[in-house]
């Protein structure tokens, strides 16, 4: 019998889909059946891209996933929002995004039957097919939706649709007429004023007309308006056919002669007619998650029980979580960002996207979007939460709290509004306003911060990223540390640690590089080269296409006694000439090749602040340009061949699953 099983493998995946389109199509005898308005369907809708093929199996899983997520956020609080990420990149072609809603005056049984079935004839949107990438299901009582892009917030699109009966209106049509336009307008003039939902009638002139307009939860008032603005607009073509619908992106319009809403309470009347939909309905979606499930067998076994693995890793978190101040309710996250707009977007890591937004209380956070494909999330996650939450400093990022209750893992910080030392040395315009007095602030604030985590505070941390784009700037310029995805507890009894090499290319330091050796140290070789960085307006880069680093830079021109001449040229000379050239020098000691040699951050911390003599710096590492290219090609192989080292350009970090 094995030996048949796994002759037949592909043979029974398309059995399997077989089934599933003949389970499909018995449902849909189910409503009609029984004459059930709200869970008619409307419309099914199956949108094609085109996506590589490589990308097929993950996707078919990461939509197999999504589906089984929706139904129980249905089931709590009457919409869903899932998001299955297929990697690290948010444009991952096997990432997966779905949402699903029922209309709100129906009640809970209501909602649940017209769900179960929606779920169930969305199916005929598999995404076995290569070019099959979404699919939108819209009943008359519920609406799902799947697609392979981030389509929250968006109001309209190619595939909406307006759906007219053909039956026209069989009495006074110009006065039912007048009637469905009046309705149509007070329903999308004053729906957007009433939380994106309102249901009314217009009578007069022997006629009757019922309408119902609501906006689908992730879209906000404005979006809202517009889209139930273009709704209208497009059902003047059904008038005065007996009834009409609009199928948006964002919205649902519907105008009809009979009294359709609210029909909820009817429950008790219905008899067993109703009672066997439900069950049959119910039923369907249930075999429906069977097959599902059995699907996710044949495509993807091993994906789903290394998701688990990863989840109940995070489980031992949750519950110490939930009782602290450091819990969020995703919904109140979600809404902050406006459901994380674009618009709201403040930058993108290796680990996530982050998203300014606005707390019911009116605070500013910054609210980090967390990918979760590898082991590597759970571990990012867990030191950013459980270690990073118990410290405070002037000169460090505060983690306010995280959310892992929804579709997603959040984390929230305090909000940094001047953005990243990067986004300012990327540009002559934005280096400008930098001033020196600003420039040497900032070095003594990020060195005070290094301080801190290696020496006071109650846990031995190194970042093991320090870099300009973790540099953040407050309102006064001050420097904030942030993204402790990488950092390390450091064991008291040890000298250093071995470990899978993290951090960016450029920035690390060669003892950590080469043996993996991890201490205090690795962290003052960044902060030498930020400095440097700082001091001389020239950023690292492993694939720069200078012949020189501006590390070597430097040290010619301490070594020819020029070391000013290194001082970025937009400051105009308009910087103390003795403070800037003692500056570069503690950089060098900072960036010495020999670690042992280096100045631990405390008495970095002091050189900075007083005139007494510091040490003269030894030669740091180089390597010529096209060292630098090759290290930086052979990095994007080991990223794509899993070996332990982990690198970045000095934008994002790339991180590889290092062996166990």
């Amino acid at each position: 019998m094995s030996f048949l099983w796994k002759r037949s493998e592909k043979g029974a995946s398309f059995l399997l889909l077989a089934l599933l389109l003949l389970l499909m199509s018995c449902s849909a005898f189910i409503a009609p059946s029984l004459a059930d308005p709200r869970i008619a369907q409307a419309a099914l809708i199956c949108t094609n891209h085109t996506a590589p093929a490589a990308a097929r199996s993950p996707f078919i899983a990461n939509f197999l996933s999504a589906m089984d997520a929706v139904t129980p956020q249905i089931s709590a609080r009457r919409y869903a929002r899932v998001v299955v990420t297929g990697g690290t990149d948010p444009l991952n072609a096997s990432s997966v995004y779905a949402f699903g809603q029922c209309l709100r005056d129906l009640s809970k049984s209501d909602c649940d039957l017209c769900f179960a079935t929606c779920k169930t004839q969305i199916l005929r949107c598999l995404p076995f097919q290569r070019t099959t990438r979404g699919g939108r299901n819209f009943l008359d009582g519920c609406y799902l939706r799947y697609d392979d892009y981030q389509f929250f917030g968006e109001a309209q699109s190619q595939y909406d649709r307006v759906v007219c009966s053909e039956q026209e209106y069989t009495g006074n049509a110009t006065s039912f007429s007048a009637n469905a336009r009046k309705l149509i307008m007070n329903l999308t003039d004053e729906a957007p004023r009433n939380d994106g939902f309102l249901v009314g009638s217009v009578g007069g002139g022997n006629s009757t007309v019922y309408g119902l307009g609501q906006c689908w939860e992730f879209v906000n008032r404005t979006s809202c308006q517009s889209c139930l603005l273009a709704a209208r607009m497009a059902i003047h073509s059904c008038i005065p056919k007996q009834e009409g619908r609009v199928l948006n992106s964002g919205c649902y319009l519907r105008y009809a002669t009979t009294r359709f809403y609210d029909n909820s309470t009817n429950d008790a009347t219905e008899g067993g007619g109703r009672h066997i939909a439900v069950i049959l309905a119910v039923l369907s979606s249930v075999l429906a998650s069977v097959m599902i499930s059995s699907a996710v067998i044949f495509f993807l076994r091993g994906k789903i029980i290394k998701r688990r693995k990863e989840r109940k890793q995070l489980g031992a978190l949750a519950p110490a979580v939930r009782k602290s101040n450091l819990n969020f309710k995703y919904e109140t996250l979600e809404k902050a960002t406006n459901f994380f707009s674009n618009e709201n977007k403040l930058g993108q890591g290796g680990s996530g996207s982050v998203f300014k937004g606005v707390l019911p209380d009116g605070r500013c956070v910054a609210v980090k979007r967390l990918y979760y494909n590898t082991r590597q999330w759970v571990d990012h996650f867990f030191n950013e939460v459980n270690l990073i939450s118990g410290i405070e400093h002037k000169n460090l990022v505060k983690l306010l709290g995280c959310s892992i209750t929804g579709p997603e893992s959040l984390l929230v910080y305090e909000y940094v509004p001047n953005k990243s030392l990067n986004h300012y040395l990327s540009d002559d315009a934005n280096a400008r306003l930098l001033s020196w007095s600003i420039r040497y602030n900032i070095i003594l604030g990020t060195a005070e911060g290094l301080t801190y985590l290696h020496q006071e505070s109650q846990l031995r941390i190194i970042h093991r990223d320090i870099k300009l784009s973790n540099i953040l700037l407050d309102e006064e310029y001050a420097a904030k540390i942030a993204d402790f995805g990488l950092v390390r507890l450091f064991p008291e009894d040890k000298t250093h640690i071995s470990t899978g090499v993290v951090g960016t290319l450029g920035y690390m330091a060669p003892e950590y590089v080469v043996q993996g050796k991890l201490t205090e140290k690795v962290d003052i070789f960044s902060f030498g080269v930020l400095l440097i960085e700082i001091m001389t307006g020239r950023k690292t880069s492993i694939q720069s296409q200078d012949t020189v680093s501006a590390l070597q830079l430097v040290w010619s021109l301490y070594t020819s006694d020029r070391l000013l001449e290194a001082m970025d040229p937009i400051l105009q000379g308009n910087f103390p000439a003795e403070k800037a050239s003692r500056a570069l020098q503690i950089g060098l000691l900072c960036a010495q090749a020999s670690a042992e040699l280096r100045p631990i951050m405390s008495l970095v911390v002091k050189m900075l602040k007083d005139d007494s003599p510091i040490p003269s710096p030894t030669q740091p590492p180089f390597l010529s340009s096209s060292i630098r290219r090759g290290l930086a090609a052979q990095m994007k192989v080991n990223s794509r061949t899993g070996t332990s080292t982990q690198s970045s350009e000095n934008s994002t970090t790339i991180t590889i699953i290092e062996p166990r």
